[in-house]
């Protein structure tokens, strides 16, 4: 993997992500990594410190942490939510709907790809983490 893609003006955070375990053992850390399956509640209590979590994405098809990077971002996470692993370029413009804004994939995307990705549509029909405002309170208010 090389750099990693963000849509985010801060600096990135240059302390390597720990593990849940370790950093509710020790939770000094400003960077964890939720593997799939792990509970991203853990981390509520203490998102005020964290610069960075990266959520990884074993295979391309694994959904959990889409629900992770939702869970987080209600729970008022302001830092670098980073989706790893398995993910596809037809994945990121979801993804960032769903509070992803930093992106390392196992195979590298060409970032003009990622563009017309991020551009397909021109409306959204539901709110979502992004805050883009659906088509239907455009037209209604």
């Amino acid at each position: 993997m090389g750099d990693p893609l963000r849509f985010r003006d801060d600096d990135p955070a240059q302390e390597p992500a720990v593990t849940l375990d370790a950093f509710l053992d020790q939770p000094e850390a400003t960077a964890v990594r939720l593997e799939a399956g792990e509970d991203a509640r853990a981390l509520i209590p203490h998102l005020a410190q964290l610069a960075l979590i990266e959520i990884d994405f074993p295979r391309f098809r694994d959904g959990r942490g889409y629900s992770s990077a939702r869970i987080l971002r209600e729970a008022g996470f302001a830092g670098e939510l980073r989706a790893t692993g398995d993910v596809l370029v037809d994945q990121i413009d979801h993804m960032r709907r769903c509070g992803f804004d930093g992106f390392a994939p196992y195979a590298p995307i060409d970032p003009v790809v990622i563009e017309a990705s991020l551009n397909r549509y021109d409306y959204r029909y539901q709110p979502a983490a992004d805050g883009a405002v659906p088509v239907w309170k455009l037209r209604h208010g």
